[in-house]
């Protein structure tokens, strides 16, 4: 998905197209969420062996 994250701040950067920043903010939030979700698993396995 980053490449759509690129993608939509280069449309951004170039047009100065909102509807291109507000798609590559959406991109962002979901990306780092995702990244949380995958890493919440990660955690809990080590609190657990502590």
């Amino acid at each position: 998905m980053s490449w759509l994250r690129d993608f939509s701040w280069n449309c951004f950067a170039v047009t100065g197209s909102i509807d291109a920043y507000l798609l590559y903010t959406d991109m962002k939030t979901k990306t780092l969420a995702e990244w949380k979700d995958q890493r919440q698993p990660q955690k809990q396995k080590e609190e657990t062996k502590v």
